[in-house]
């Protein structure tokens, strides 16, 4: 009796454990079920609308040579980008930053708008008081920028409660985007400019310094033009070698009628060597082992001259470039060009609700499924 007791209990544990087990995978499905219906009903009939306004905008220089547009319809036809992506990217993330949603909530007060108690929870703030980083959240699940790497495009979508709203906010982003553009690339030119100024300043003195150097050296030596006067001196000894060369053969057929003492043989002779010992006077000024000669004058001269001349070709150079920044700091140096105006949304695009409440359902039965078939591997571990 003893024995079919312990039986008859062991009959009867199983099939209450498989009772539990069933009811517990019955409520998995339920709790699955359950909060579908409950996504659904919040999609459907709860999350309130939010319009978007859309527009796309793209970064060009004014300073190009091409025609307008010429850039971008070649950059169409090849499938490239017709812009610096930095800069495109560059413009994304002030867009996105912490500072132009500071500009735009003082403008337009986002804070009010986003936290309105008329609008479901789940989508709103929670208080017009939240902290900074957290409405900044906020704001980055509200206003999409995306670049297009295909086509060096930035995409723009903001999302508010109303189209007036929608629309403001991306308005707002295009005027700021061009507008931070343009004061960043003006800003780089004059600073640009400064640098050119005060390389400008010094090149001046440079110039000055040198000019300088050149005079104090002719006025030291007594030469205004140490060249010419070599080229004088050279031309001088020429012509008395000229002249010496000439008595010389004055004096050999002289010889040969008279002696080395007649009057006329002396007379030549003295002629010969005065014209020699000047000859050697003006050699030694031309050139000389020992103190300034002539030569060295000009070599050092002429250096001065060549240091005067190079800091004078850099002095004009940069005069170039700062006339030339100057005329870039006062121009429009990159434009954003709008190719869609932001929209003024008819009806609302978000939430989307019949593809949020089927995604949620499918991701839901999902997960519950894959818990489901952990229980029942569980379960058969412990049967």
């Amino acid at each position: 009796m003893k024995g079919k007791g312990i039986n008859s209990q062991e009959r009867n544990g199983p099939p209450s454990a498989r009772a539990v087990g069933k009811r517990f995978r019955i409520n998995v499905w339920h709790v699955g079920l359950l909060a579908s219906l409950l996504a659904f009903g919040y999609w459907m009939f709860i999350a309130s609308d939010r319009f978007v306004s859309e527009a796309h905008i793209v970064i060009q220089r004014t300073d190009s040579n091409q025609m307008p547009g010429a850039s971008d319809v070649s950059a169409l036809l090849m499938g490239t980008p017709s812009n610096n992506a930095a800069e495109q990217l560059l413009l994304q993330g002030h867009l996105l930053s912490v500072d132009m949603l500071e500009k735009i909530d003082s403008k337009l007060n986002l804070r009010a708008h986003y936290s309105d108690e008329s609008k479901d929870i789940l989508s709103r703030l929670s208080s017009e008081d939240i902290e900074s980083e957290l409405f900044y959240e906020h704001y980055l699940s509200r206003v999409e920028i995306e670049f297009d790497d295909t086509s060096g495009i930035l995409l723009i979508r903001a999302q508010a409660y109303d189209p007036k709203t929608a629309y403001a906010i991306a308005n707002m982003l295009v005027e700021e985007g061009e507008r931070y553009m343009n004061t960043l690339v003006h800003r780089l030119a004059e600073e640009q400019v400064q640098f050119l100024e005060k390389q400008v300043s010094a090149r001046a003195d440079a110039v000055n310094r040198a000019r300088q150097a050149m005079a104090d050296f002719q006025n030291k030596h007594g030469l205004v033009s140490p060249k010419d006067t070599l080229v004088s001196l050279a031309t001088v000894v020429n012509k008395l070698e000229g002249q010496l060369t000439e008595l010389r053969a004055k004096r050999s057929a002289l010889l040969g009628y008279l002696s080395t003492e007649a009057p006329a043989v002396v007379e030549v002779d003295l002629q010969i060597e005065a014209l020699e010992r000047q000859i050697g006077l003006e050699q030694a000024r031309l050139a000389s082992t020992q103190g300034d000669s002539l030569n060295q004058v000009v070599e050092q001269y002429q250096l001065l001259q060549m240091e005067a001349q190079f800091v004078t070709d850099i002095y004009k150079a940069a005069l170039t470039s700062l006339e030339a920044g100057r005329v870039e700091a006062t121009r429009t140096l990159k434009k954003v060009s709008v190719l869609q105006s932001p929209t003024m949304p008819q009806y609302s695009l978000e939430p989307r609700r019949l593809y949020n409440s089927v995604l949620f359902f499918l991701l839901t039965m999902l997960v519950t499924g894959v818990v489901q078939l952990l229980i029942s591997i569980v379960r058969d571990h412990k049967d």
